[in-house]
Order: C-alpha cells, then sequence, then structure tokens
C-alpha cells in the first residue's frame, strides 16, 4: 500500500521539477502551434496546461522563488505579457515562460496578483 505522504510528494513537485515542465509543455505547445496555425485542440490545450502549471508555481512558491513582472521586451499593443521571473536561474532559465495578462486576470486573484507582481 502506498502512504499517503508518498502521494503528496508526487503531487507537489519540487521548484525546479515545476519549472522544467512548465518549460517543456511551453516548448511543446509553440512545436504544436507551428504545426497548425495555432488553431489545433492539441496546442490549445498545452496552452492552458502551460498556464495552470504556471499558476501553480506562482501560488507554491511566489515571492520566495519566482514573481511576476510586465516583460515589455515582448507585450505588444495587442497583449501584454508576464514574466514568471526566477530569483535564481535553474540551467540556462531564468523565467518559467510568459503568462499573458489577461490569463492571469482569469484565473488569480486580486490579491495573488498584487502579492505575486514586481513592477
Amino acid at each position: 500500500m502506498i502512504q499517503q505522504s508518498k502521494i503528496l510528494e508526487r503531487l507537489t513537485p519540487s521548484f525546479r521539477e515545476l519549472v522544467e515542465e512548465i518549460i517543456a509543455v511551453n516548448q511543446a505547445w509553440k512545436l504544436a502551434g507551428d504545426m497548425d496555425n495555432n488553431v489545433s485542440a492539441i496546442a490549445y490545450s498545452l496552452a492552458d496546461l502551460k498556464n495552470r502549471l504556471q499558476v501553480k508555481l506562482l501560488r507554491s512558491y511566489a515571492p520566495e522563488k519566482v514573481y511576476l513582472q510586465i516583460d515589455s521586451t515582448v507585450s505588444t499593443q495587442m497583449e501584454e505579457l508576464y514574466g514568471l521571473i526566477l530569483r535564481e536561474p535553474i540551467g540556462n532559465y531564468w523565467n518559467a515562460a510568459h503568462l499573458p495578462v489577461r490569463v492571469a486576470l482569469e484565473l488569480l486573484s486580486p490579491q495573488e496578483l498584487e502579492q505575486f507582481t514586481i513592477e
């Protein structure tokens, strides 16, 4: 019989594991989008998974290990994007991909946004 602590351990990935999973899903999402003009069900599903993993990362580790910051280098007039900035890089990664502001407003409470965002 599997112990409850082992189950919880599997359901609660480490900071590094969660960042690596976000990066992998983000890369898969971009590939799926390139294959079908970003309209395939797989691309939408991967984007949704990435966003939900990012929210899990923020709720579990922000603001001590990761925080939100508007990325003015890639935000456009059409859409503002948050970068999930890592306080210490993991390998060559200093962020955990971008999260559209509109999605953050849907998935996070105003209190969470205030707590997780650095200007």
